[in-house]
């Protein structure tokens, strides 16, 4: 049971629901999940020792912050990685992995119709996975899921923002519209555009909500 809610928390965590900073308030989870508090302070401890939850005695749990100048480094880093996958998968991509991508944004076009933030932030990190794995190449692969795992928590807190939503569901339009043409010559500078874009919201989320107090936090609009 412990398993279980440690890994419903620890998406709540990375998708933005529970965003950081943000007290857990252990009485409502148990209500929540209709259990007592030793499973759910077993499953925090999970997080603890993850670095996603801190616990202070006589104060309790929290979700850790994030660190802005690693964010930053590691944006960085990733733009480059961003561009060189595209400018490999704009070789390597196969049509079976093109019909797929072209499945996922249509599943992702109809979950920002319906406005369903969630759905739609797990579709297009699928559809940014398959560009990699697009790519063919596993070094960059490995390299790309280690700097993604930093950086997921922070996007999942950026979600919310509805203009920025906007943005991304057209910023893939564009990526949609590079990957179908033939030879795709601007796949790799469109993915570095898209990655830049990103980064700016996402940090500038970041960057406010440690400004923020942690309780104005938990009334914030997150993924949904």
């Amino acid at each position: 049971m412990s398993a279980e809610i440690a890994a419903r928390l620890r998406t709540m965590i990375e998708e933005g629901e529970l965003p950081p900073g943000v007290r857990i308030d252990e009485r409502a989870f148990c209500e929540v999940f209709d259990v007592s508090k030793t499973p759910l302070r077993e499953a925090l401890k999970v997080l603890v020792s993850e670095g996603l939850v801190l616990h202070r005695q006589y104060i309790g749990y929290r979700v850790a912050p994030l660190d802005l100048d690693e964010l930053r480094a590691t944006f960085e880093t990733l733009h480059g990685l961003e561009a060189t996958a595209g400018e490999l998968a704009a070789q390597r991509l196969t049509d079976a992995s093109m019909t797929r991508l072209e499945r996922r944004h249509q599943a992702m076009i109809d979950a920002h119709a319906a406005g369903r933030r969630t759905d739609y932030f797990r579709i297009n990190q699928e559809i940014h996975q398959l560009i990699i794995d697009g790519a063919a190449n596993p070094v960059l692969a490995g390299i790309y899921a280690s700097l993604m795992s930093k950086v997921h928590r922070a996007r999942g807190a950026a979600n919310a923002d509805m203009l920025r939503w906007q943005e991304s569901h057209e910023e893939h339009e564009a990526i949609m519209a590079a990957l179908r043409e033939p030879g795709r010559p601007r796949l790799a500078q469109v993915m570095r555009w898209h990655s830049e874009n990103t980064a700016k919201e996402v940090l500038s989320v970041v960057e406010r909500s440690l400004a923020e107090p942690a309780g104005r936090l938990a009334n914030s609009k997150t993924a949904a």
